[in-house]
């Protein structure tokens, strides 16, 4: 069970993150104030999926490092407490100040300046977790090629 659950929580967690970051891009490119209050509204609602995805991943990964070893394990062992410090201490205090000041309608430079941090650690988290999911692919084919 733990070998479906960590790549399906693994996958929703990135897309969860790939989809906050998308929606923040669209509307801040093309869409009115009313659509950038909307999304930067929603997102923390969102992390009603995201926080559980990243635990179960997390913790389903943690349960799975046990049994496997090896460099692409260690590799991603190496990027989960840069990933996870990056969400608790960048993302999420950035999602929820900017969307209170979208909500307040106060589009000023510290929102601007907050919205280009998040979007690179957002960015940054995205191309982490994707190449986690990389080296869980190999992981997965090389345990197949194996059997």
């Amino acid at each position: 069970m733990v070998k479906t659950l960590h790549p399906i929580a693994g996958g929703i967690a990135l897309l969860t993150i790939f989809t906050f970051w998308m929606s923040t891009i669209l509307s801040e490119l093309f869409s009115s104030t009313a659509a950038i209050v909307m999304v930067k509204t929603l997102i923390p609602w969102g992390f009603v999926i995201l926080i559980p995805t990243l635990m179960t991943a997390g913790i389903t990964g943690a349960t799975l490092s046990k049994k496997f070893r090896g460099p692409l394990v260690a590799k991603k062992q190496k990027r989960m407490p840069f990933l996870a410090a990056n969400g608790i201490l960048i993302l999420i205090p950035s999602a929820l100040y900017l969307s209170f000041k979208a909500q307040a309608g106060d589009f000023d430079a510290a929102f601007y300046a907050v919205q280009t941090i998040e979007l690179i650690a957002g960015a940054v988290n995205i191309a982490l977790l994707g190449l986690n999911m990389r080296d869980g692919l190999s992981l997965t084919r090389w345990r197949r090629r194996l059997t």
